[in-house]
């Protein structure tokens, strides 16, 4: 996941933090691992491929191929309810617990 904003005090990036502290547990669960990008210039590699505008949420799956992006702070709920929807999350569930099939 990428939280940017173009800068460290915009209070929609100070409040994402917020909410992601909440909750650790369960991003860590799905092996979620939380980058920030506060500095727009020059621009990073990763501000270069997802190009957001002011602050943005970006979801990614394994593969480093955007999911989701949102304009908005999330909650952990709803990051990991959405997490919980990838293909590549419900293999891996399955795969952890096969009697689920």
């Amino acid at each position: 996941m990428v939280v940017f904003a173009d800068s460290p005090n915009n209070p929609d990036f100070l409040r994402q933090m917020e909410l992601l502290s909440k909750d650790p547990a369960a991003l860590e669960e799905r092996d979620v691992i939380v980058i920030t990008d506060t500095i727009p210039n020059p621009p990073s590699d990763l501000r270069k491929k997802l190009r957001p505008r002011g602050f943005s949420l970006v979801i990614l799956d394994k593969d480093l191929q955007p999911e989701i992006r949102k304009p908005l702070p999330w909650d952990v709920r709803e990051i990991t309810r959405a997490i919980d929807k990838f293909p590549s999350r419900l293999i891996e569930v399955l795969e952890r617990n096969p009697a689920g099939r």
